[in-house]
């Protein structure tokens, strides 16, 4: 009797290790997915970008247009670009949390995309945001006349604001941003990594740290 309960206690053992050694490679596996899939909804092949698209170090905004913060922290990402002209880009990632308002600036932002006026229509639509998004205020009008001004086709424009093209740029962001678990404008990723703890001053030193990190390896090669 003990030695048949031995050898079911060896073939339990033996089997419990089998487990895990099929079980590990497919756990790592896992994880290694979910990490891919992770890095992958932070950039989409539509996502704006400001700076060199080769630059090493990106920067990634959860970005609202009709977010105060989010206009307050522009000419901070602006300077940054400026600083490093070759090493960093920002990389934009529509974030709707302003309900309509948000939804229709998006949507002309995504239009001025492809129109190539992506910059000067944010930068005119951030600048003059009171006017069009100030205190629960919902101008659309206001919104299509300070990008026109800008540089946008407004009559081509209203013909695409609707688009299924535009609608699945939008809907993709919108996944991704649940993905992350982002739950306030702005939030950005430096190289992959969340800006922890948050701040204008955080954000300065974790891109300085990364461009000299850049040019310590350039150099030593």
């Amino acid at each position: 009797m003990f030695k048949k309960a031995t050898f079911m206690l060896a073939g339990t053992l033996m089997l419990t290790a089998a487990i895990v050694v099929v079980s590990k490679p497919a756990l790592l596996g896992m994880q290694a997915e979910a990490a891919a899939q992770a890095e992958s909804s932070l950039v989409r092949s539509h996502s704006p970008i400001l700076g060199p698209e080769e630059a090493p170090v990106t920067i990634v905004e959860f970005f609202d247009p009709a977010c105060e913060a989010c206009r307050a922290f522009y000419p901070l990402t602006k300077s940054l670009l400026e600083t490093y002209p070759e090493q960093v880009q920002l990389i934009v990632r529509y974030t709707p949390f302003h309900g309509e308002v948000s939804d229709t600036a998006i949507r002309v932002l995504e239009v001025a995309r492809h129109q190539d006026v992506f910059e000067p229509v944010l930068e005119a639509l951030l600048s003059r945001q009171e006017q069009w998004a100030s205190h629960g205020r919902f101008d659309e009008s206001a919104i299509l006349e300070i990008a026109s001004q800008a540089g946008l086709d407004r009559a081509a424009a209203e013909e695409q604001l609707n688009s299924d093209e535009v609608q699945a740029v939008i809907d993709q962001d919108m996944a991704d941003v649940k993905t992350n678990q982002i739950r306030q404008t702005p939030t950005f990723f430096v190289n992959g990594e969340l800006l922890e703890p948050f701040g204008m001053q955080a954000l300065i030193d974790v891109v300085k740290r990364e461009v000299e990190e850049v040019s310590e390896e350039e150099e030593a090669q």
